[in-house]
């Protein structure tokens, strides 16, 4: 003959059972690849814009480079307006890519130089330092606006004067000195021209700058990175 258990029992019966159940089985984490997988795309992706962008800038200095004013043996150009908004849009290190390209298809004889000039030539006349400096002018100008966030005018100003002057004629003046066989205070003197179309492209840079951080930030990722990107002041 069977008989009932107590509630106490059943109640004890019940935890055991429950008990030897066990803990439910934790879920396993994504596996390492998966993740891998995931990220690539996006590190792909990444690449290809700073690459787009690089090039897109290049175009852009080769463009304007062609505009010129032939004073002397070293044209006043547009060029150099293109090669500051470089460094100041797309940050230290994608702008002076974008300017290593531009060497680079200069040195491959592409006419993208001023006047449509290209090839190693153009590196033995008296503009080949101020092109190289190129590189040196778009990282400086791209390294100081960079830290610049949220972006003011005085300070975007002095990302691009003292990125960009110093940067430009410390290569520029004495490789033009060598080249036409003159003192380095002859072509410092012959530069002298160049300063007010200098100090002109680099307040029109200041603006469109700040107007395309306004109106359409998208190109500057380096901002975006670092959490800083924020409408520009005053």
């Amino acid at each position: 003959m069977t008989t009932a258990q107590s509630p106490v029992l059943q109640h004890r019966a019940s935890t055991q059972h429950c008990a030897g159940a066990g803990p439910e089985p934790r879920r396993s984490p994504m596996p390492e690849t998966t993740q891998q997988t995931a990220a690539a795309p996006q590190g792909v992706s990444s690449a290809l814009q700073a690459i787009t962008q690089m090039a897109v800038f290049a175009a852009l200095v080769a463009v304007l480079g062609q505009l010129i004013v032939p004073i002397g043996p070293v044209p006043i150009t547009l060029g150099t307006l293109g090669v500051v908004l470089s460094g100041a849009i797309l940050g230290p290190w994608r702008g002076a890519g974008a300017m290593v390209l531009l060497n680079l298809m200069a040195v491959a004889g592409m006419p993208v130089l001023a006047q449509g000039s290209g090839g190693l030539g153009a590196y033995a006349g008296p503009t080949g330092g101020f092109v190289i400096a190129y590189i040196l002018v778009a990282f400086f100008t791209g390294l100081i606006v960079q830290y610049s966030w949220p972006l003011r005018w005085w300070r975007t100003g002095l990302g691009v004067v003292v990125g960009s002057f110093p940067a430009m004629y410390s290569l520029g003046l004495p490789v033009m000195a060598w080249n036409l066989g003159i003192t380095l205070q002859e072509a410092a003197m012959t530069a002298l021209v160049f300063i007010p179309g200098d100090i002109a492209k680099g307040v029109f840079a200041v603006l469109v700058t700040h107007t395309l951080a306004k109106g359409y930030p998208r190109p500057f990722t380096y901002a975006r990175r670092r959490g800083r990107l924020r409408a520009p002041q005053s």
